[in-house]
């Protein structure tokens, strides 16, 4: 089983070519809390770099992300934070 954070760093490097992107399970310091799992992968930081954002407003790279990232945000994920920079 390929894992959720996998599949989202494939998705956005295929999208953006980022020359940084890190995707962090934070689940662990979500416990209890609504969205968690026990398993993890429910809550996660992303930070992203790519000469895609360059020109976009932060509510416009938010949404080229999410829209990217549309299935496993409706059916996977609960919570995303996110530092996104253009390159």
């Amino acid at each position: 089983m390929t894992s959720i954070a996998l599949i989202m760093q494939e998705k956005l490097k295929n999208a953006f070519n980022p020359v940084l992107l890190e995707v962090i399970d934070r689940s662990h310091l979500h416990e209890g809390h609504g969205g968690w799992r026990e398993e993890g992968e429910s809550h996660f930081h992303l930070k992203i770099k790519a000469s895609a954002f360059a020109d976009k407003s932060r509510l416009e790279r938010q949404r080229m992300v999410n829209e990217v990232l549309r299935e496993e945000l409706a059916e996977k994920v609960h919570a995303m934070s996110m530092e996104i920079d253009g390159a």
